[in-house]
């Protein structure tokens, strides 16, 4: 099957405008997640928005070897949907942009893992630290998703359709010990920045680090920890 990363990215964001072309170690925060995907040995495909401020996410995207796909701003399920056609994907990783923390090797795991399901998820029953979220379905599924989903909700986040559906659709969680999922990695807010930004300058060296490597740092450091603990995610 053939299978691509799609990335969704936009400028736009109410909490922390302009993130995901944030300097973070001498690169963008958008750079980071696209290399860290791109580690796992898939395609990648940058999904933003027409809009004029997003000409610059094009710009590094296509700078740094991936794909760009233009498509509605605030129906992200659409612009999955013909990112995907686009491509002639097959299978589909759903990523975004504000997760430089991702593990690429996560991604491989989740991939020798998948066994032909429509929707393969490490986000149902959470795990994982907010910030590793990897879903992965069919192009069959996201069609049909694209088709019916009414709800706005299921429009501006892509899968809902499908896990709300399960009668519909063969469903399957990807778990892993220990749990992880008190720890927030996403960059959604000035303290995420803080936090990740510390991270960033302890663990990067122009080479890629993992999530043991960032478990470890975090539990040595309790104090770089606390600086978003308190972060509620956003309600949708």
């Amino acid at each position: 099957m053939k299978t691509v990363a799609i990335i969704q990215a936009r400028m736009g964001s109410t909490r922390l405008p302009g993130k995901v072309l944030k300097d973070l170690g001498g690169k963008t925060v958008l750079v980071h997640v696209i290399e860290r995907v791109k580690s796992a040995g898939v395609d990648v495909v940058v999904a933003t928005t027409d809009k004029p401020e997003d000409a610059a996410i094009e710009k590094e995207a296509l700078k740094n070897g991936a794909k760009v796909f233009h498509g509605s701003e605030d129906d992200v399920l659409s612009r999955y949907y013909f990112a995907a056609k686009e491509t002639e994907a097959e299978l589909i990783i759903r990523i975004t942009s504000d997760c430089p923390l991702y593990d690429g090797e996560l991604l491989k795991d989740m991939l020798e893992y998948y066994k032909g399901e429509d929707y393969l998820s490490n986000t149902i029953e959470r795990r994982f630290p907010r910030g590793l979220d990897t879903e992965i379905f069919t192009f069959k599924a996201l069609e049909k998703s694209h088709l019916n989903a009414k709800d706005k909700f299921q429009r501006e986040h892509v899968t809902p359709y499908i896990y709300q559906n399960p009668e519909l659709f063969k469903i399957r969680q990807y778990k892993r010990q220990p749990n992880l999922s008190t720890m927030r990695w996403t960059l959604d807010t000035e303290e995420d920045w803080q936090m990740i930004s510390a991270v960033y300058k302890a663990l990067y060296h122009g080479k890629t680090f993992s999530t043991v490597d960032v478990v470890n740092y975090l539990e040595a450091h309790p104090e770089v920890a606390k600086l978003n603990a308190h972060i509620e995610q956003k309600k949708s």
